[in-house]
């Protein structure tokens, strides 16, 4: 499931990117809140990228777009024998909790100024996978498997806001002017099942997952840049 979500999006993505009239992107925390507090206790980090479509102005200060975040809320790693046939070689073991989401995204901005506030309000959900990897020792690059443990969707949706500050401007050129993107978030998740650092423990060759279960709500904090485009299309 997990190949066919990440394909589709990167496929969407690619193509929105292709027609967007602006696009950012942005390093997030994402703080886990209510019930999802409860069960992880851990501060989601990852990036966010987003498009819109058209720019927003004095007579339509609206925009529409796609936007999509990664985070990885906790990893494990261990050091294993290749196989009980083969004590004598060692591989890395890792283990990566991660979430992405997917939203539409609806933005009321001002359309002029070195500061322009802005709201937003996104439509969507969000996929969890945990995905345990066997690395050869000393090489990161290359996997030997991979296996997905536990993977869920939720349904999401929610608001934000903050403020973009001017960076930079050139009237004349494609890049319009670039901006720093400074925003809160928060989303309101239905019910998912997850994994989280220590869920998942071997015994006497036995793998035993424990399985977490709760709506799904986060908190996030965005620090990033905004590029506006004046002629995409030329």
């Amino acid at each position: 499931m997990k190949k066919y979500i990440f394909t589709i999006i990167i496929l969407l993505f690619v193509s929105y990117s292709s027609f967007a009239q602006s696009a950012g992107i942005n390093f997030t925390l994402g703080f886990p809140s209510s019930e999802f507090k409860d069960n992880l206790k851990r501060t989601g980090i990852g990036i966010n990228g987003n498009f819109l479509f058209w720019n927003p102005t004095p007579i339509l200060p609206f925009s529409a777009g796609i936007d999509i975040s990664y985070y990885n809320y906790g990893s494990e790693t261990r050091r294993e024998p290749f196989s009980l046939t083969i004590p004598d070689v060692a591989v890395d073991v890792d283990r990566t909790n991660n979430l992405v989401n997917f939203h539409a995204l609806f933005q009321i901005a001002l359309p002029a100024g070195p500061i322009r506030p802005y709201a937003e309000v996104l439509f969507g959900g969000s996929y969890f996978y945990t995905q345990t990897t066997i690395r050869s020792l000393g090489n990161e690059d290359k996997d030997v498997a991979s296996n997905t443990n536990l993977d869920d969707w939720a349904w999401s949706y929610g608001g934000g806001g903050g403020f973009m500050i001017s960076l930079f401007s050139d009237p004349t050129g494609q890049v319009g002017s670039v901006f720093l993107d400074l925003k809160v978030r928060y989303l309101l998740g239905s019910e998912a099942e997850y994994l989280k650092e220590g869920s998942v423990t071997i015994n006497n060759g036995q793998v035993h997952y424990d399985v977490s279960k709760s709506k799904t709500d986060i908190l996030s904090a965005h620090i990033g840049a905004v590029v506006y485009f004046n002629s995409l299309f030329n």
